[in-house]
């Protein structure tokens, strides 16, 4: 079993340092947030006095922030990462973040003989809590064969997709698939709605079907039982498909269904339902048709 570094203990960090220990694995972990160390410390993790002193201790260090300027803050920032890690050291940035930024990270390190990943995941605080992540990689293929063991204990689809910015690309795309399929079941679902169909027969009817998918039949029924707690926030949704627009703009990719998608994000951040579900979509369209998509 390893000794492992883990920093970023939010609602996606702290159950996966959790899965890492039930796996065996001996952990240290820092975040800002005292209550989030204090609760990880107390299933069994020792907590580390700052990033530096975090990887000092360890020889992989993971890290689990929001975006790409809190990676950058958390390896390279005073008593980062980078202060404390011994050359030979692997770090895992497991955050989904502008894969340009996971490159320039990875080349940084290795100027400083640090070996880098980046790491992404899919599958929401429910699959981070169960250990069933998806889990996009991108890095060399023997630092995958060493690191593998220990991704799996926090999900069961872990995925070597090319070389270090490759596993961000990956979510990215997976990013973008999953708001446009939920952006199609809303407009879907309103027009049946507004026509006079019943919206639960028309699901009922399509998800076996070419326009099934696992999006719809997880979506779908929480927007007819009008359900929006947050299991992905739209701000979050946000925050990924801004990174995939500059991702295509810098690699001359035009993404226009995601830009339209973004507009509906945004529209509904506008209205102060940044932190709902991003199955929320549905309703900047039920808006604009006058007509609410619910169990008959």
């Amino acid at each position: 079993m390893a000794k492992i570094g883990f920093i970023g203990l939010g609602i996606m960090g702290r159950p996966m340092a959790k899965n890492l220990m039930k796996a065996g694995h001996e952990l240290v972990v820092y975040d800002l947030n005292e209550a989030a160390v204090k609760d990880v410390v107390a299933a069994g993790a020792k907590a580390g006095a700052n990033n530096k002193d975090v990887a000092a201790q360890t020889d992989i260090i993971i890290t689990m922030v929001p975006n790409s300027p809190h990676v950058k803050a958390a390896i390279f920032g005073e008593n980062g990462v980078a202060e404390g890690a011994k050359k030979g050291s692997l770090v895992i940035d497991m955050s989904s973040i502008d894969p340009t930024v996971s490159k320039e990270v990875g080349a940084k390190l290795a100027e400083m003989g640090i070996r880098f990943m980046d790491a992404p995941v899919s599958g929401g605080e429910p699959k981070a809590i169960d250990g069933t992540l998806s889990i996009m990689v991108g890095g060399s293929e023997e630092d995958f064969k060493e690191a593998e063991p220990i991704l799996r204990a926090m999900g069961t689809s872990v995925v070597l997709c090319g070389e270090v910015g490759a596993g961000n690309v990956t979510k990215l795309a997976n990013q973008i698939i999953v708001a446009l399929n939920i952006a199609a079941v809303s407009e879907a679902l309103v027009l049946a709605t507004k026509a006079g169909v019943n919206p639960e027969t028309v699901y009922k009817a399509i998800r076996g079907g070419l326009a099934g998918s696992t999006v719809m039949d997880a979506k779908a029924p929480l927007m007819l039982d009008r359900k929006f707690d947050p299991g992905f926030r739209i701000n979050l949704h946000i925050k990924d498909l801004n990174n995939a627009l500059a991702a295509g703009h810098s690699t001359g990719v035009p993404l226009p269904l995601t830009a339209s998608v973004m507009e509906i994000l945004q529209a509904l951040a506008v209205d102060g339902m940044g932190g709902l579900d991003h199955g929320a979509i549905v309703r900047f369209y039920e808006k604009l048709a006058h007509v609410e998509v619910k169990r008959g």
